[in-house]
Parts: structure tokens; C-alpha cells; sequence
């Protein structure tokens, strides 16, 4: 399959030039110049199908002209090897989990895929691959685990300063080997700037090989709809056949992925992109002005992001309709006040601990629901992120029934290693160039 960029639909560039170049020099992003419809009948059938079944079919639509069967097979097996369970709350409530990887967020199954698809297209002789990638808190945690110790690659992770969980950071920066962790004075979207830039500078460029394992890579994108194939197949053994989706918003990589799922055939009635105060997407849908703004810290952080890369990626599936896309897609935008009170209500509810990203998209179909009483689809609702990564977030009473796994608690014994620059790119370039 060939891939085009946003800003270029006469572009074609194979998969393996689309992930390792990860942004197209004209500044667009990749996307797939044909997606995939799945028949049909694998689509009434999604009850008969593992996880990892699922994986490899998807994987297959795309990318069965680049790599061969048994391998994409077994990426996709090693890749996908734990469980994103659909969790009962009552009638047509569901939540998601998308928390049992190695890092305890939805990140992992992007991240690991796209180290083991890299790992194979990489050719002995060829220049070291350079990953860089800015995160909010839990990408660079995902890509930390999934690229440490993959041979013939350096990973440079950009987090900033003071705006990530104590766990998210002790993710980031105690691995050593491979990773690097660079502490930057600024915000988000400033750590996401310097990764553009980087990515158009000359000298940089010719020295490096340069990638990106942001949500800006079409190989984080495809491994992301897996879950939601997943998450239909298990509401088909449940009797359910019609779902909305509300999904966590931050780089609008997750809610893109699950618009991909629905372009090759997944019947989803709606999706909610469910955000916090950083609501440019919100805003833009309401009052049709897309207006990117300096992010604000939240107390969901992964979500911090005022200018989403992967919005042009959305826009693209619509073909630049926004009538259409508003058809399917409802935003809904919340506060801190918001986040704690859904936290509160689900506990109270459902006895079920939700981290604060999770509450919002919660809170998102809370909403929902109030203007659509009458509908009866499956609510579903993603929880993105284990709740013991925002210990600060919760009161006490909650806190203390959020069990730590061991792999946190193995991490709280290891040396933070970190370099802090400030966001101006010469200075980060400079770091590069040592």
C-alpha cells in the first residue's frame, strides 16, 4: 500500500519510507492512499476471532504487499500480547481498558508495534535510526519500553518539565541504554515544535536518520484501531451490535484511529472526543474557527495539547467536510472541577477507579446521553491510562483502593536520568549534535 501526505494527494511513498520519514517534507502527514473495506462478513463475525486474530487481519489490509504473512503474523502476536477487556458497568455501559500493557496506557500498542515493524525493515549497513518524540506523560513511557535495547536505534523522548506524573516520569527517564530523556522548559506543544522543526532542519537531517514515534507516525495510527475492533467483538458475544465511542482527546491520534476503524467498516453509530480545557477542537466544531492556543496544565496532562497534530488527519478522512464530520464526531470540552466530580461518581457508582482522563471521556457520555435518551446503543467509554500514574488526582478514599502494580513499584527503586533544556531550538539542536 502506498501512502500520500495531507498537504499532497499526488504523493506516493512506500510504508517503510512513510514510517521512517514520518513527516513528508512539505510539513503534512501521511495516510493511506486507499483504506481498506473489511468484507463484511468478518465484520458479523468479530465474535470468532481472537485479539490477536483481529490484529493480523487489520494489519494484513494495509500491509500485506510490504511484509510477509508469517512475519506481519508475528509482530502482530508479539506486539498485541495482552488484553484490552471490555468492562460491564450496567446496561449499556461499558469502559475499555486499555491499560494492560508494560507502560499501563493505550500508547503500547502503538509503540510496540511500530518498534517491531522498524526492527524489521531496518537493513544491516544502514544508518542508525533516530526516534524522536515529544509526550504529554504517557507516549514517551510507551515508546521508552517499547524501543529499550532495539539495536541500530536511539531514542531522544522530550517531556515537560513539571507537567508529567511522578510515575510518568520515572517511565521516562530510568532506562537508560537506547533512551534519552530531555527535560524541557515549556509545555507540550513546545516539546511538539522542537520535533517538527527538527524534522525540517538541513544539518540535523544529514547527520541523523531521523523518525518520530509520535501519534504523528501512520505506524502508531494503524495498531489503534485494533482495540476497537476488539472492543465490537466483544460486545457481538453481548447481544450489541450498535456502539458510541467517547474517547479521552488530546492529539486527536486515538479518536483518528478509531475513525480509521470505522472507514473500513466498523458500524459506530457516534464518537465523542472527549477533552479537557484545551478545546480547540471543541471550539472549532461549535463555532467553526479552528484557532490552535497555548495549552493549559491539567490534571489530565496527556491531554494538555492546544494545537492536536492529528486533527489534519481527520479532516482528511472527510475530505475536508466539516458537515459530514460533524455528523459523527460530537466534542465536548471539561474542567479540573468536572474531572474530580466524574472520578468521584464512578467510584461512587460502580465502585470502578477511572484515572482523569478516563472521567472526562465519562463525563463526555454523561452528556451525550442527556440529549439522547431515547438511544440504546452500547456506551463505551476508553479508559486510557492506569489510575495509579495520577496519585495527586484522587482523594483519599479512592486513592487507597487503586492497587500499585509491581512493574511502578520496581521503577520507584532506579535513578532518574535526564538532561533540561529550554525550548529554543538552537539549544536542542545543539544537544542533538553532541
Amino acid at each position: 500500500m502506498e501512502f500520500y501526505s495531507t498537504q499532497n494527494k499526488a504523493l506516493r511513498v512506500s510504508f517503510k519510507e512513510a514510517i521512517f520519514n514520518s513527516l513528508p517534507q512539505d510539513k503534512g502527514l501521511y495516510m493511506p492512499a486507499e483504506i481498506p473495506f473489511l468484507k463484511p462478513e468478518f465484520i458479523k463475525n468479530l465474535a470468532d476471532y481472537s485479539f490477536q486474530d483481529i490484529a493480523f487481519e487489520i494489519a494484513s489490509a494495509f500491509l500485506k504487499d510490504e511484509i510477509p504473512s508469517q512475519i506481519l503474523k508475528k509482530i502482530t502476536g508479539d506486539a498485541i500480547n495482552f488484553p484490552a477487556p471490555l468492562i460491564h458497568l450496567e446496561d449499556n455501559l461499558y469502559v475499555l481498558e486499555l491499560f494492560h500493557g508494560p507502560s499501563l496506557a493505550f500508547k503500547d500498542f502503538g509503540a510496540r508495534f511500530m518498534s517491531r515493524i522498524m526492527a524489521h525493515f531496518f537493513k544491516e549497513g544502514e544508518k542508525e535510526l533516530n526516534v524522536l518524540v515529544a509526550t504529554s506523560g504517557d507516549t514517551g513511557g510507551a515508546v521508552a519500553l517499547g524501543f529499550a535495547g532495539v539495536p541500530n536505534t536511539q531514542v531522544t523522548i522530550l517531556y515537560p518539565k513539571g507537567k508529567v506524573s511522578p510515575i510518568q516520569e520515572l517511565q521516562l527517564t530510568t532506562h537508560g541504554q537506547n533512551i534519552r530523556a530531555v527535560e524541557i522548559e515549556g509545555t507540550f506543544d513546545d516539546c511538539q515544535a522542537l520535533v517538527k522543526q527538527a524534522f525540517s532542519d538541513r544539518e540535523l537531517n544529514e547527520k541523523y536518520r531521523l523518525t518520530s514515534a509520535n501519534s504523528i507516525n501512520i505506524a502508531r495510527l494503524i495498531p489503534q484501531t485494533f482495540y476497537y475492533f476488539n472492543a465490537y467483538s466483544q460486545l457481538l458475544k453481548q447481544g450489541k451490535k450498535y456502539v458510541v465511542f467517547s474517547v479521552p482527546s488530546g492529539n486527536f491520534g486515538n479518536i483518528g484511529a478509531g475513525l480509521l476503524a470505522w472507514k473500513m467498516g466498523l458500524p459506530v453509530k457516534q464518537f465523542l472526543a472527549a477533552t479537557n480545557v484545551n478545546d480547540t477542537v471543541p471550539a472549532f466544531l461549535t463555532h467553526g474557527k479552528y484557532q490552535p492556543k497555548p495549552s493549559v496544565q491539567t490534571f489530565s496532562n496527556a491531554m494538555d495539547v492546544g494545537n492536536p497534530s492529528n486533527w489534519v488527519r481527520i479532516m482528511d478522512l472527510f475530505d475536508e467536510n466539516v458537515s459530514d464530520l460533524k455528523k459523527l464526531v460530537t466534542a465536548y470540552s471539561f474542567t479540573d472541577e468536572d474531572t474530580i466530580e466524574s472520578i468521584r461518581q464512578v467510584y461512587k457508582d460502580y465502585k470502578y477507579v477511572v484515572c482523569p482522563h478516563t472521567a472526562i471521556a465519562f463525563r463526555a457520555l454523561q452528556k451525550w446521553q442527556i440529549h439522547h435518551p431515547e438511544d440504546k446503543s452500547a456506551n463505551v467509554f476508553l479508559s486510557t491510562a492506569h489510575p495509579c500514574k495520577f496519585p495527586e488526582v484522587f482523594p483519599d478514599n479512592i486513592s487507597r483502593s487503586i492497587r500499585v502494580p509491581e512493574q511502578v513499584k520496581e521503577l520507584e527503586s532506579r535513578t532518574k536520568l535526564k538532561v533540561a533544556i529550554n525550548n529554543d531550538f538552537e539549544d536542542f539542536k545543539k544537544y542533538m549534535l553532541k
